[in-house]
């Protein structure tokens, strides 16, 4: 098994050449024995407590790396619930609907057709990273011998359909607007997942790459400025309300405005801010620290609590519990609920988006304009051969500025300020500028490209 399919949050490799049926089955059989075992101290009497739950998405390999998976699974003593072809939140929502101790997504979320992996969860759908469980997995896996199986098939198969529906629409308010939103399902989950869960809302969605053929249209990415070009265009073409373009695994999404222009995530946070501070007053909510200096003015001017936090879901769900924090939200798309599990997920960012377009009378592009205040780089990626030592000379270079190193190093000034971090998957340096002018953003960011070099593409 090549050990380098194992990531800082999930499990990721070229399938078959990293990753194949042989690897998915040492990593279910690895991933029950050590869910299985983090039983103690909780009611193992629950009839699905000793359980796991797996689903998958629409990959033409996925399907078959998920019978592996289960058949690893099975040899280790574990009863397995196949909840099917699902997006990723699915898991999230079956794992604490079903009460199992864990449960697996065969995903590679937005990577290319030849990728695949697996997305791990503990008890109450907690994530599994590096930290908190993968490292131990992966110590397993890599030390099985063979994968012949002892135990016999224990495989019940669930639809939750119908419940996870339930679940996704119990936050859709009464009074929603006739809109026409089109949706980019970028050939993966959402295709399936948008058409059961608002087919009959009373809105209209223009579909874009619902098709599931085992490639996409473009990259299942939405970050990439390049993969929203046929939403863009679509928006303007049919005078559409706002355009939504989703993640292979319909965890993230990144919205466009009714003209076809891309709202940053960092700006949906702070759009989000008044709308669940009225739900919970006083709440906090947690934003991860490439954010827009715009997001902790807005929740302090609503009567919240600031929460900045490393970026990662990992670090953002722990938070979230922590803080008991009604909502987050990243750079990346992903947007975190209290009343998801703590958990991030697509179709319920969608629907609070429905919820406030269809409360206000103008436009997405009105909501938005007073909260662009600021001037922002966006992420730029960097190859850099020695990290530490650019890092040190970064520090030295704006030692004036108010620094943390929360998560890589972040300068503050008056007027603009960078973080400039590590990639936790990617051997690059991802670097963040904000500043309150389009000169001041450009003369910094020159100033800071000096010292890292050329950008490369993302």
């Amino acid at each position: 098994m090549d050990p380098t399919i194992f990531k800082a949050y999930d499990i990721r490799g070229v399938y078959p050449d990293q990753l194949n049926e042989d690897a998915a089955w040492k990593i279910g059989n690895a991933t029950a024995m050590f869910l299985r075992s983090m039983l103690r101290g909780y009611d193992r009497g629950l009839a699905n407590r000793q359980s796991l739950c797996v689903g998958h998405d629409m990959r033409t390999h996925s399907r078959s790396l998920t019978d592996a998976l289960i058949r690893g699974m099975n040899a280790a003593g574990a009863k397995v619930i196949d909840v099917g072809l699902i997006d990723t939140p699915q898991i999230y929502f079956a794992i604490n609907h079903l009460g199992t101790c864990g449960g697996v997504q065969v995903t590679a979320s937005h990577n290319p057709a030849q990728y695949n992996g697996f997305k791990i969860s503990g008890l109450e759908a907690k994530p599994i990273g590096v930290d908190t469980g993968l490292k131990e997995i992966k110590h397993i896996a890599t030390s099985l011998l063979h994968t012949r199986s002892a135990a016999g098939e224990m495989i019940e198969k669930c639809d939750l359909t119908k419940a996870y529906k339930e679940h996704i629409l119990k936050f859709l308010d009464s009074n929603v607007k006739p809109l026409k939103i089109v949706v980019d399902a970028s050939n993966g989950m959402a295709g399936k997942m948008v058409p059961l869960i608002f087919g009959d809302i009373g809105i209209e969605i223009i579909k874009l790459n619902f098709e599931h053929k085992g490639e996409f249209k473009h990259d299942p990415n939405p970050l990439v400025e390049k993969n929203l070009t046929q939403l863009r265009n679509s928006v303007k073409k049919h005078k559409a309300d706002a355009g939504i373009c989703f993640d292979g695994d319909a965890d993230r999404l990144i919205m466009v405005d009714e003209k076809g222009k891309t709202i940053g995530c960092d700006l949906l946070t702070a759009l989000m801010v008044p709308y669940f501070l009225k739900k919970a007053a006083g709440s906090a909510i947690v934003y991860d620290l490439r954010s827009s200096w715009v997001v902790r003015e807005e929740i302090l001017k609503a009567g919240g609590v600031p929460r900045r936090e490393r970026v990662g879901h990992a670090f953002m769900k722990k938070t979230l519990r922590i803080a008991r924090a009604v909502f987050g939200g990243e750079l990346s798309g992903h947007f975190y609920y209290r009343d998801n599990f703590y958990a991030d997920s697509g179709l319920i960012t969608f629907v609070h988006m429905i919820n406030i377009l269809s409360a206000s009378k103008e436009p997405i592009s009105e909501l938005i304009r007073p909260l662009r205040r600021y001037y922002a780089s966006g992420e730029i990626n960097f190859v850099v051969d020695d990290k530490e030592e650019v890092t040190k000379e970064i520090r030295r270079k704006f030692s004036q500025g108010d620094t943390d190193d929360l998560d890589g190093i972040t300068v503050q000034f008056k007027d603009w300020w960078f973080n400039c971090r590590s990639s936790n998957t990617e051997p690059l340096l991802r670097l963040n500028v904000e500043a309150k002018t389009q000169e001041l953003l450009d003369k910094q960011l020159k100033e800071i490209e000096n010292i890292l070099g050329e950008p490369v593409e993302h």
